[in-house]
């Protein structure tokens, strides 16, 4: 049988529809492996960024949460002073974890890669692995679980702190004063004291001067000494600890008083002391005075009576008199 002019019979696809066919597939096929493997695997960055830094140590913290305390947000504080490999691990224990979601944020922002996701049971693991090698990587990492309503845990990430003076220090005008602050359990790579100009701290020691002498006898430890104090000196002194990964600050308040200051509390006490003794005495004046004049009545009225009973006295001695005489008479005749 013939087949009709002007009709063909069908082709066979070409190789280069093949060929483009079967790449789309297989990219179609690779997105969706990433897209369900990458929360639960190691990625390639995260496998990269600590095998290059491998030679530094490794520390691990981990947070517990659970469901019924989805209200409390937890948070630890980690201190670095050095270079580290650093694992912050979340676990949450909840009845239902399948509509449970995790994300990871540093601050504000969304981290999409270096953590992974596992859950045994009823407890669900996520672990953020990061290299600390600067300041950058400092900060606030935090893990969030759920939807609506999400369970925050938070680690923060910080260099040692300096502990300064929580007290003012009060000296007075011409003495000399020596400031420290102190670092426990570290080593800073170096210390730099800064003065208080209203908002603007001030480098202090630069350049070198007779007023200022900064001293360093430990690594933990500093101390800046001022001679010849005025009232111009008082302030707040900053002093700045610097570490590899970044810097931390403490504070002493200097308070600088004129000699006239306690003179002045003196006088005060002493003119509240001269006050006083005087309300009392003319209070003791006051009282005397009022007690004069009823002294003064009761001796009149005493002498009245004393008046009285000589008189009455004297008249009853009468009728005695006359008693006796009559008597007399009657005797004599």
């Amino acid at each position: 049988m013939r087949a009709l002019p002007g009709l063909r019979g069908p082709r066979a696809p070409s190789l280069r529809l093949l060929l483009l066919c079967f790449l789309a597939a297989v990219r179609r096929s690779l997105e969706d492996g990433l897209s369900t493997a990458a929360p639960y695997t190691s990625l390639p960055v995260q496998e990269e960024m600590m095998t290059k830094y491998s030679n530094l140590s490794l520390e691990s913290h981990s947070i517990s949460m659970t469901v019924e305390n989805s209200n409390m947000p937890v948070e630890k504080n980690i201190t670095l002073e050095r270079p580290s490999n650093v694992e912050l691990t979340c676990q949450f224990t909840s009845g239902d974890l399948n509509s449970v979601n995790v994300t990871w944020k540093k601050g504000d922002t969304l981290l999409e890669d270096n953590y992974l996701v596992n859950a045994t049971g009823s407890i669900l693991y996520t672990q953020y692995r990061v290299a600390v090698i600067d300041s950058k990587q400092m900060g606030s990492y935090s893990c969030f679980f759920g939807k609506k309503k999400q369970q925050k845990g938070t680690f923060n990430l910080k260099v040692p702190e300096v502990n300064g003076k929580t007290k003012p220090l009060i000296t007075y005008v011409g003495d000399s004063v020596v400031l420290m602050c102190k670092c426990q359990d570290c080593l800073p790579l170096n210390w730099t004291w800064y003065g208080g100009n209203g908002s603007v701290q001030v480098p202090i020691g630069v350049p070198v001067n007779d007023k200022h002498v900064i001293s360093r006898k430990h690594a933990n430890e500093t101390s800046l000494k001022i001679t010849q104090l005025s009232e111009d000196d008082q302030g707040t002194y900053w002093c700045h600890a610097i570490f590899e990964l970044g810097e931390s600050e403490g504070h002493v308040e200097l308070v600088v008083l004129s000699y006239l200051v306690p003179l002045k509390a003196f006088c005060a006490i002493v003119a509240e002391v001269v006050l006083l003794v005087t309300i009392i005495l003319l209070f003791e004046m006051y009282t005397q005075k009022k007690k004069k004049p009823s002294d003064d009545g009761k001796e009149f009225e005493q002498g009245e009576e004393l008046k009285l009973d000589d008189s009455n006295g004297i008249e009853n001695s009468g009728p005695r008199h006359r008693k006796n005489v009559s008597c007399f008479q009657m005797l004599t005749f």
